[in-house]
């Protein structure tokens, strides 16, 4: 949805509402998880901070 461009900026207010915020105050060592490809670039684009797969956690995790 947000990858479109005629949605990206509803997708940043969407955001913004409760998503954006809660990663914002988060602290930094905090890890940010996203299952989604689209979900992972919104946060990006909006917090500045990078959100991970959850398979990505567990193999790091295992390793």
């Amino acid at each position: 949805f947000g990858y479109e461009k005629e949605h990206y900026e509803l997708s940043m207010q969407i955001g913004e509402q409760t998503l954006f915020p809660a990663v914002r105050k988060a602290p930094s060592d905090t890890l940010i998880v996203a299952p989604g490809t689209s979900c992972r670039h919104q946060i990006k684009d909006g917090t500045q901070r990078e959100a991970l797969h959850p398979v990505t956690i567990l193999r790091e995790a295992l390793l």
